[in-house]
């Protein structure tokens, strides 16, 4: 079974950029919506850098040796 929502008061140039998106993407203004919100709630609680900060956090962290940068940066010639 699906369900449905009404958005009531939506501003007009809300709903024209919606009506842009959707045609830029080949779609009905209802099936964009329906994309939008699909993509908005399948979103992570934490992102990937977040959540492997965590997880090393709780074993102890790591410590990574960094380089010294010693070599200079090569020259461009945009001629």
């Amino acid at each position: 079974m699906m369900s449905s929502i009404t958005i009531r008061q939506l501003d007009e140039r809300t709903h024209a950029r919606l009506r842009g998106r959707a045609a830029k993407h080949g779609r009905s203004v209802e099936a964009e919506v329906r994309a939008i919100l699909d993509a908005a709630v399948d979103l992570p609680e934490q992102n990937f850098l977040m959540s492997l900060h965590t997880s090393m956090a709780e074993v102890g962290g790591v410590d990574l040796t960094i380089p010294a940068r010693t070599d200079y940066p090569r020259p461009v010639d945009l001629t």
